[in-house]
């Protein structure tokens, strides 16, 4: 099964998770399946009904209860098309000002997004400080206890709709892009372990220290 135990869709549309009720299903951890192939399109008929929105509400729960920044269906065990993102100060608390900055984190609100579509955009300035992409440390519920430098284009552009149907278009840059493309690569069975710079995967608790250096230096620290 490609799916955590009882996690098939219609088992989802079933069972009261909450409030109070039922406990949240497990994120599901690499090594399954699931996570490893592309996810399925949610058919537009499945489109504002009763499962889908429940799905939703049950990856929300998931994703804050972790917490985390974003979720992809996947990642409960649902092969389907659908990603939620959301950060907040809270979440940020611990960054100084500059690193804030420096990773162009941002607090953004709920978003629910079904059947993403993902472009790059091309950087303001064509000279040769405006590459386009940058590298950071990434984490991922599914690979807990651990993180790894990955580099991401600094500017997208996603479409699609929510659980509604209403259209959805955000053109996002700095952190709420780079949870964009991590999320959108759970839909296409791609962990950030595959894009990783190898040398540089670490434990969380050895990344303490890391995390405090610029990327440069991390880098020559681990030799990446």
């Amino acid at each position: 099964m490609d799916r955590a135990p009882g996690l098939t869709p219609l088992a989802l549309a079933r069972a009261p998770i909450h409030p109070g009720g039922m406990e949240l299903p497990p994120i599901v951890l690499a090594g399954r399946a699931v996570l490893r192939k592309p996810a399925a399109p949610i058919p537009p008929e499945e489109i504002g009904t009763k499962r889908l929105k429940h799905l939703v509400s049950t990856m929300v729960s998931v994703m804050r209860k972790a917490p985390g920044v974003g979720l992809a269906a996947p990642q409960i065990g649902v092969d389907q098309q659908v990603i939620v993102l959301e950060d907040s100060e809270e979440l940020m608390s611990r960054l100084t000002p500059g690193q804030r900055a420096e990773r162009g984190r941002v607090p953004f609100p709920l978003r629910v997004i079904v059947n993403p579509t993902l472009r790059v955009l091309a950087p303001p300035l064509p000279d040769a400080a405006a590459t386009g992409r940058a590298t950071f440390f990434e984490g991922c519920l599914s690979v807990p206890g651990y993180m790894a430098l990955v580099e991401r284009d600094l500017s997208v552009e996603v479409s699609g709709v929510d659980e509604d149907g209403k259209e959805v278009r955000w053109e996002a840059s700095g952190w709420p892009a780079r949870i964009l493309q991590h999320e959108v690569d759970h839909l296409r069975g791609t962990l950030y372990v595959d894009r990783m710079i190898t040398r540089s995967f670490c434990s969380n608790e050895e990344a303490k220290l890391l995390l405090s250096l610029s990327v440069a230096e991390a880098r020559s620290t681990l030799g990446a």
